[in-house]
C-alpha cells in the first residue's frame, strides 16, 4: 500500500504534455495549514512522466476540485486507481482501471453464493482467518497489560464457530468475539482519550481519535482490497459473509476482515507511544464531524506504508518474502482459483506474521528489580540502567538494543537457575 494522498479543496488532475499533473488544493480552516513553527503549509504539486509513478493509487479527501478525462484515461493505462475518501473515513467512490473479463470466475463466484452449504464454509473461512488474528493481537496485549479476561471470553466464543450452520450463525459468533476483543483494546487506550468500542455509532462520524484512526486506516485497507478484487475479475457486489445491499462491495468488506489486525497492530503502536491527542484533530460541520489535522494524517500514512510494505515487516509465503499490500493480492487469486476449482480450498491464516514486544511486563519488573551488583556483574553501566529504569516506570512502549537484551536474558536464565537450586535444597 502506497498511496499518493491529496487533501483540501480544489484539488486537480490533468494531463500536460504527456505528463500527469496532480495539484493540492488549500486547506480549510486555514488555521490547521500551518507546519510547527506556524507557517502556511504550501499545498504539494506532482508532475509524473508515463511509467514512472512511485506510487500505486491516488486517494484524495474532500469533496472539491477535478480528474480530468485525459487524467482518469492516463491513470488507466499506468494501473493507477483513484479513490475517493470523506472526512468521516469512508471510502466514497473509486475510479479503477479496467477488469479482465473472466467470466469463469464471476459465474463460479455466482454459483457459490448461491450454494448454501459452500457459502457457509467460506464465510466461516473469512471469520476463521480474522478471529485467528485477532486471538494473536490480544495474545501480543496480554505480555504487557492485564487483559486476561477478555482473552479468556474472546476464546470461548471463538469456539462457536465451528458449531455456526449458516451465515448468520457466522456473523453472531463474529459479532460476541468482536465485542470482547474491542473491550482489550479499550484497556489499553488511555482514558482522556475517550475510547469505548467500535459500535455502529463509532464506525462513521467518529467522536474520539482512537476511533478516526481506525475509520481512515479501514478505509485505506479496504482501496488495497478492492484493487487487488479488481485485479482478478472478480465480482466486488457478490460477497459471502457481509450482505448484498445497493451501492456496496461485499466482498471487499469480505477481504478485508482477515486484514484488519493490521489496522489495529498500527493503532496500538500510535496509542501505546502516545503519538496523538486531541490537539491533533478537530470537529466542523453542523454534525460536528471529527477531522484529522494534515500533519497527523502524513505521520499515520507513513506508519501505514512501513507496516505495509517495509522489509521490516514482510512474511515468508510459498519460499518467498512477501510484503502484506502484496499478499492480499496472492489471496485474492488463491481465492478465485479456488472457486473455479483449480484448487481444493482457499486458506487465509497463513502466513501468520510475528508480532514482537520488548517491553513485557516480566521484563519491566527484571528491569525495575535490578540491583546494581547485579547491574555490573552484567556490564550495565550507570547511565543505561537510568534509562532503562525510566523506561520500565513509564506508560508508552519502548526497544531495548539487542546486546543490553541479551544480558538481561541471561540474568532472567541466572536467576532461574538459582530458584531451581534453592527449591532443590528445601
Amino acid at each position: 500500500m502506497n498511496p499518493l494522498l491529496l487533501y483540501g479543496y480544489g484539488t486537480t488532475a490533468s494531463v500536460k504534455d504527456r505528463c500527469l499533473v496532480v495539484k493540492e488544493g488549500r486547506f480549510t480552516p486555514l488555521s490547521f495549514n500551518t507546519d510547527e513553527h506556524g507557517e502556511i503549509r504550501e499545498s504539494k504539486a506532482f508532475r509524473f512522466r508515463p511509467r514512472r509513478i512511485p506510487f500505486d493509487s491516488i486517494v484524495v479527501l474532500g469533496n472539491s476540485g477535478y480528474v480530468s478525462f485525459e487524467a482518469i484515461r492516463f491513470c488507466s493505462v499506468h494501473d493507477l486507481p483513484i479513490f475517493l475518501m470523506g472526512y468521516d473515513g469512508s471510502l466514497t467512490s473509486s475510479i479503477l482501471p479496467p477488469q479482465p473479463i473472466r467470466a469463469d470466475v464471476r459465474r463460479a463466484q455466482l454459483e457459490a453464493y448461491l450454494n448454501d452449504e459452500k457459502r457457509v464454509e467460506i464465510a466461516r473461512e473469512f471469520v476463521s482467518a480474522k478471529l485467528e488474528r485477532s486471538a494473536q493481537i490480544l495474545n501480543w496485549l496480554r505480555e504487557k497489560f492485564d487483559v486476561e479476561k477478555e482473552f479468556r471470553c474472546f476464546s470461548k466464543e471463538r469456539l462457536g464457530l465451528v458449531r455456526a450452520k449458516t451465515v448468520n450463525e457466522v456473523r453472531t459468533v463474529e459479532g460476541r468475539s468482536a465485542d470482547f476483543y474491542w473491550r482489550a483494546f479499550a484497556e489499553v487506550v488511555p482514558r482522556k482519550l475517550e475510547f469505548k468500542s467500535r459500535r455502529s455509532g463509532s464506525r462513521y462520524n467518529a467522536s474520539d481519535p482512537t476511533n478516526a484512526l481506525l475509520n481512515y486506516g479501514y478505509a485505506f485497507l479496504q482501496s488495497c482490497v478492492r484493487r487487488a478484487i479488481n485485479a482478478t475479475g472478480l465480482d466486488a457486489g457478490v460477497g459471502f459473509l457481509h450482505e448484498d445491499k445497493a451501492a456496496t462491495t461485499p466482498l471487499v468488506y469480505d477481504f478485508q476482515e482477515p486484514f484488519r489486525w493490521l489496522i489495529d497492530y498500527t493503532v496500538l503502536g500510535m496509542v501505546e507511544s502516545r503519538a496523538f491527542g486531541w490537539d491533533d484533530f478537530y470537529f466542523t460541520g453542523d454534525d460536528y464531524r471529527m477531522r484529522f489535522k494534515p500533519p497527523l494524517l502524513d505521520r499515520y500514512l507513513a506508519v501505514l506504508r512501513e507496516h505495509f510494505n517495509s522489509v521490516g515487516h514482510t512474511v515468508m509465503y510459498r519460499g518467498d518474502c512477501v510484503k502484506w499490500d502484496t499478499l492480499i493480492g496472492l489471496k485474492v487469486q488463491e481465492f478465485a482459483r479456488y472457486l473455479v476449482g483449480k484448487s481444493d480450498g482457499f486458506d487465509l491464516k497463513s502466513p501468520a506474521p510475528v508480532l514482537d514486544r520488548s517491553d513485557t511486563r516480566d521484563l519491566r519488573e527484571r528491569i525495575l528489580s535490578l540491583s546494581a551488583s547485579e547491574a555490573r556483574k552484567l556490564g550495565l553501566g550507570k547511565s543505561t540502567v537510568h534509562y532503562l529504569r525510566k523506561h520500565a516506570r513509564s506508560h508508552k512502549s519502548f526497544r531495548i538494543y539487542k546486546p543490553v537484551l541479551e544480558k538481561l536474558d541471561k540474568n532472567k536464565h541466572e536467576d532461574s537457575r538459582v530458584a531451581k537450586e534453592r527449591a532443590k535444597r528445601l
